[in-house]
């Protein structure tokens, strides 16, 4: 059974391998390709984001395991307050099941909660099952950044992509 909860300090451990496998798979669908951050700074990244109103992190777990996450964080500059940054990762063997959708449902959620009316992430251009999601579930390509990103030592583009939480 399925169910999405905000993620907890605990969580660290299995958030550090989720985005180490993710990361390692040949896709090439995020920045790093080695180690993530260390279960000691996901843990306190994640008691962190507990006590500030402008972030949080999601977890999907299925049968109590965990197989997807989502990251949201609030511009901090004034006049761009209203707008937040995703991040979502799911499990190679998980996608494709609506876990990335119900993610993005509990961003809308809280983008509510939060006065934020701005959803905005990036995503690589060749990542087709991610833009597809994206897409269906109401994004809308806003531009490429081009060479946006360094990875593995490459310049690499991203397309910047937004979803209005008022559906304007």
């Amino acid at each position: 059974m399925m169910r999405v909860r905000r993620a907890v300090p605990g969580d660290a451990h299995a958030l550090v391998a989720l985005a180490e496998d993710v990361g390692a798979e040949d896709g090439r669908w995020m920045l790093g390709s080695g180690v993530w951050r260390a279960v000691s700074d996901e843990r306190r990244y994640l008691r962190t984001v507990q006590r500030h109103a402008d972030a949080a992190v999601f977890v999907a777990e299925d049968d109590g395991a965990i197989v997807a996450r989502l990251s949201l964080s609030r511009d901090p500059h004034p006049a761009s307050r209203h707008v937040a940054d995703l991040g979502l990762m799911v499990a190679e063997g998980h996608r494709r099941r609506g876990i990335g959708r119900a993610l993005l449902e509990q961003a809308v959620a809280w983008a509510g909660e939060a006065g934020v009316r701005k959803l905005e992430l990036h995503v690589f251009p060749w990542n087709e099952p991610a833009l597809a999601l994206y897409e269906a579930f109401g994004f809308r390509r806003e531009g490429l950044r081009r060479r946006h990103y360094v990875r593995a030592g490459e310049e690499v583009d991203a397309v910047l992509m937004a979803y209005f939480v008022d559906g304007r």
